[in-house]
C-alpha cells in the first residue's frame, strides 16, 4: 500500500513541471552586464555578417550559382540558429529569475538541434557541389541543375525539421523527476538525466540522430580526401582548392570541434572552472560558426568579396558627393548673383 501512495504522489508532482530553471548563469551576478554587452555585440556582428553576404548574394545575378545559394542557406541557418539561444540569453542576464516554459524549453532544443543537423546537410551539399565542379566539371551544370539543387535544399531542411520533430515529441513523453538545468539553455541530454526512467523510443530516435549525422561528416571528410588527391597533381587543381574547398573545410572542422566540446563539457563538467569560462565554453557553439561562416567564405571567395569592395567604395563616393554638393550649389548661386 505504501509503494502505490508513494508511486501516486510521485505522478502527481510529475505533473505539475511546467517550468524549467537555468542556473548556467548563477555566479555572474556582478558581471552580467558584461555579458550582456558583449553577448549583445556578438548577436549584432552574426545578423550583419550574414545578412550582408546573404544580400549580397541576393543583390548580384551573376552569383545565384549554386554555391552561393548554398552558402546563402548556410547564412540563413546560422541566424535561425543564433534566434533560438540570444535572445532567452540576453533577457536572462537582465533578469534576476533563470526559468523558462516547459513548451518553451522543448522549443528551443527543438530550434537548436534541427539548425546543427540541417549545417551539417548544407555541409555535405556544399561538399558534393565541390566534388562535381573540381572532379566532374563537363557535367556540373546537369548535375547541380537549379532544380535538383531547390530539391537538395528542400531535403536538406525538411529531414532535420522532421527527426527534430520526433525527438522533441519522444522528450515530451518523458516522466520528470525535477526542474533544474544546469545550462544556460535546454537541451534534450539534461532533460534525460532529470527524468524518472529512460524512454526507449528516445533512445532509438538518439541513436537514428547521431548515426544519420555521423554519416554526413564521414561522406565529407572521403569527399575531400579524394578532392586533395586529384587536386595535388596541378597547380591549377591546387588554387582551386585552396580558394573554393579550404573554407568550406574551415568552417566544417569548426563545427565539429565546438560540437565536440559542446557535448564533453556536458557530460564532463567541472565546477573548478569559472563561470565566465564555462559561459563561454556553452556559448562557443552559438558564436564561433555562425561568425566564421559568413567572414571565411565572404574574404576568400573572390565575386563575394568584390562585390562588398565595389559596395563600399560606391557608399564612400556618394556619402562624399552629398558632402561637396551644398558647397557646388553656393558656389554657382553666387556666381548667379554677380552675372
Amino acid at each position: 500500500m505504501g509503494r502505490h501512495r508513494a508511486s501516486g504522489a510521485m505522478r502527481d508532482n510529475l505533473t505539475e513541471v511546467t517550468e524549467f530553471t537555468l542556473s548556467g548563469l548563477s555566479g555572474l551576478a556582478s558581471h552580467r552586464f558584461a555579458v550582456f554587452a558583449f553577448a549583445l555585440l556578438c548577436y549584432c556582428v552574426i545578423w550583419l555578417l550574414n545578412v550582408g553576404v546573404i544580400a549580397t548574394v541576393a543583390a548580384d545575378r551573376s552569383l545565384h550559382e549554386p554555391m552561393y545559394v548554398l552558402l546563402c542557406n548556410l547564412c540563413v541557418n546560422g541566424l535561425y540558429g543564433t534566434s533560438g539561444f540570444y535572445p532567452k540569453f540576453l533577457s536572462d542576464l537582465l533578469s534576476t529569475s533563470h526559468v523558462i516554459s516547459y513548451a518553451g524549453c522543448l522549443l528551443q532544443d527543438f530550434v537548436l538541434h534541427s539548425s546543427a543537423c540541417a549545417h551539417y546537410s548544407l555541409l555535405v551539399l556544399m561538399a558534393l557541389d565541390r566534388y562535381v565542379a573540381i572532379c566532374r566539371p563537363l557535367v556540373y551544370h546537369s548535375v547541380m541543375s537549379t532544380r535538383r539543387v531547390r530539391a537538395l535544399l528542400a531535403l536538406a531542411w525538411l529531414t532535420p525539421v522532421f527527426l527534430m520533430s520526433v525527438t522533441v515529441l519522444t522528450t515530451s513523453t518523458l516522466r520528470l523527476c525535477g526542474s533544474h538545468i544546469p545550462k544556460l539553455y535546454c537541451t534534450k541530454h539534461l532533460m534525460i538525466k532529470i527524468a524518472c526512467s529512460p524512454s526507449k523510443a528516445h533512445l532509438v530516435m538518439t541513436v537514428v540522430n547521431y548515426t544519420f549525422y555521423c554519416s554526413h561528416v564521414s561522406f565529407v571528410v572521403w569527399s575531400y580526401m579524394y578532392l586533395v588527391r586529384m587536386c595535388r597533381a596541378s597547380r591549377q587543381g591546387r588554387r582551386k582548392f585552396m580558394q573554393t574547398c579550404l573554407p568550406h573545410l574551415v568552417c566544417l572542422l569548426a563545427l565539429v570541434v565546438c560540437f565536440l566540446f559542446d557535448r564533453l563539457h556536458m557530460r564532463y563538467s567541472s565546477n573548478r572552472l569559472p563561470q565566465s569560462v564555462m559561459v563561454f565554453i556553452e556559448m562557443e557553439l552559438f558564436l564561433i560558426p555562425p561568425i566564421l561562416n559568413p567572414l571565411v567564405y565572404g574574404l576568400n571567395l573572390r565575386k563575394i568579396r568584390n562585390h562588398v569592395k565595389h559596395f563600399c567604395v560606391v557608399k564612400v563616393r556618394e556619402t562624399r558627393d552629398t558632402r561637396v554638393s551644398p558647397v557646388r550649389c553656393v558656389r554657382c548661386n553666387k556666381s548667379d548673383l554677380f552675372a
